[in-house]
């Protein structure tokens, strides 16, 4: 901003004019004290100043400006129509002044002169903003450079206080501090302490000095007055700072006892695995005896039990038929027998689960269609619906499944409300984790299927009973059945890699929850 002062207006106006003609931004004064005041309250470039004023004159003007700090980089015109003399002309420069013209005087010739002061100005402003920006810069790297020192100072302490060997290394790979740990298995600092000449210690470091990344490694070391290397852990890091590498932080840690105890545990594991390994072919020798003894013994008592129940029918037909008190100790006895023959059937089925079969992609809707035919007559009985959702395909063990949906359909119906048709729902989603609770997933790789019915349902804090074989919620005498059939679902789930769970309250129905694999990975598949 130009400030124009003189005491009289006719002067000013054409003045001002002429410089806004020209872009300048011009500000005015009629007297010397309205010019200190505003001097004072605003930055001018250029000030031209009438020489002859009332008051205070331009010289005395000028002398009060060169007080003000503000006012170091302003240049000062003196215009005088009167005072044209050498001696004013040199009172003039002497006061301040840059430039001393006499009226009349050639406008643009003023104008050239305004723009150079003023351009002048500018430069002088910049310079100062550049000298004041390089002034904050030098005192930003004087402190960082001050807590830089700090810093390293802070950390030689720490690393000195380390029980592991511990060193810095500059970004081109030269050793710059070293704790005294480091003496113990080297003489300098020029190189690495010696090191096995399997390990290729310094071609290795060599390259993770080119890559930049953190380097981790086992190396074995023999210190300057022993006959044997020791284990260490050598682990360093790359520090960065704005983007760029500005040293390496090392340890070797002594990792000796730790090596040889894990190399004991080792032989201990191997050695116990080989054990496992015969004890298991053991087991699996003594489960297929088992199996046989099981499967002969529950064939050897079903025959006898057969023949009971026939014996008891033909009594209860040929010879009780008159007397109804004897026929119904013999129902009991014939109860008790059909009891015993399913008992035995379950245990059986129980015993073979731990038979391996192969799994194979199966189509659980067809799976479960097949199944349905043997409900047929039980359905029409209770007058159950059953509504069964898209089943997908999934690699599983037929058989097992089936035995699942079985138990679990058969349970469904029987423990049916009174008076009440059993409404039995059989829904699936693909979910993303082995989970009862996993959120939905279109990819994921187990799939939920929940069979939701009408029925009594049960308390849920029996829920961890339901699974455990002979385990019952419900007397005989109210609910016929064995107590294995929800162990036998657990056990198939648990063979097929799944979950099983429940949920329910008492007379509002049970929702049994199974979460299978899609594919079973690693698992055997037929050819």
């Amino acid at each position: 901003m130009i400030l124009l002062v003189d005491d009289r207006p006719e002067n000013l106006l054409p003045l001002k004019k002429i410089l806004e003609l020209h872009r300048f931004s011009v500000d005015t004064a009629e007297s010397g004290e309205e010019a200190l005041k505003k001097v004072l309250k605003t930055d001018y470039s250029v000030i031209i100043l009438d020489v002859q004023m009332p008051g205070m004159d331009g010289f005395e003007v000028a002398n009060a400006i060169a007080g003000f700090s503000r006012t170091r980089d302003t240049s000062i015109i003196f215009l005088s129509a009167v005072n044209t003399d050498k001696k004013f002309i040199t009172k003039g420069y002497t006061s301040g002044g840059i430039d001393y013209l006499t009226k009349p005087v050639d406008p643009d010739i003023l104008v050239l002169k305004v723009k150079t002061f003023h351009k002048l100005y500018e430069q002088q402003q910049e310079l100062r903003d550049a000298q004041a920006l390089l002034r904050r810069e030098v005192d930003v790297r004087r402190k960082a450079q001050e807590e830089l020192a700090e810093r390293m100072q802070e950390l030689q302490v720490v690393l000195a206080s380390l029980p592991q060997m511990a060193f810095t290394v500059a970004p081109d790979g030269r050793i710059e501090y070293v704790n005294e740990h480091w003496y113990n298995y080297a003489s300098d600092t020029t190189t690495f302490p010696h090191s096995h000449p399997d390990d290729h210690l310094c071609h290795d470091w060599e390259q993770a000095l080119v890559s930049g990344v953190e380097f981790t490694r086992e190396v074995r070391l023999k210190a300057l007055h022993a006959e044997d290397y020791r284990f260490h852990l050598l682990r360093v890091i790359p520090i960065h700072q704005q983007g760029a590498l500005i040293r390496w932080i090392g340890t070797f840690t002594d990792i000796h006892p730790q090596k040889q105890a894990a190399e004991l545990l080792e032989q201990q594991v191997r050695l116990r695995t080989n054990e496992l390994l015969t004890k298991n072919e053991e087991l699996e020798r003594i489960n297929q005896e088992l199996q046989q003894f099981t499967w002969v013994v529950s064939h050897d008592l079903k025959e006898p039990l057969r023949k009971i129940q026939l014996l008891n029918d033909t009594v209860k037909v040929k010879y009780l038929s008159t007397n109804p008190e004897a026929a119904a100790y013999l129902d009991r006895s014939i109860q008790s027998s059909a009891r015993m023959s399913n008992l035995i059937k379950d245990l059986l089925v129980y015993s073979q689960l731990s038979v391996h079969e192969p799994f194979q992609p199966t189509n659980l809707n067809t799976l479960l269609a097949e199944l349905l035919q043997d409900f047929d007559e039980l359905i029409y009985q209770k007058r159950a619906t059953l509504t069964i959702d898209e089943l997908p395909v999934i690699d599983i063990i037929p058989t097992r499944i089936r035995q699942v949906f079985q138990n679990l359909l058969s349970n469904a119906l029987k423990f049916s409300k009174p008076d009440v048709p059993p409404a039995i729902h059989i829904s699936a989603e693909r979910v993303e984790h082995k989970s009862i609770d996993s959120p939905p997933s279109p990819t994921g790789d187990y799939c939920r299927i929940v069979i939701r019915d009408n029925g009594i349902g049960f308390d849920e804090k029996f829920l961890s009973r339901i699974f455990i074989i002979f385990q019952r919620l419900h007397t005989r005498t109210n609910y016929e059945g064995t107590g294995i059939g929800l162990a036998i679902a657990k056990k198939n789930m648990d063979k097929h890699n799944g979950l099983i769970s429940a949920q329910s309250r008492e007379n509002e129905g049970a929702s049994f929850i199974l979460v299978l694999p899609i594919r079973q990975t690693g698992a055997l598949l037929p050819n």
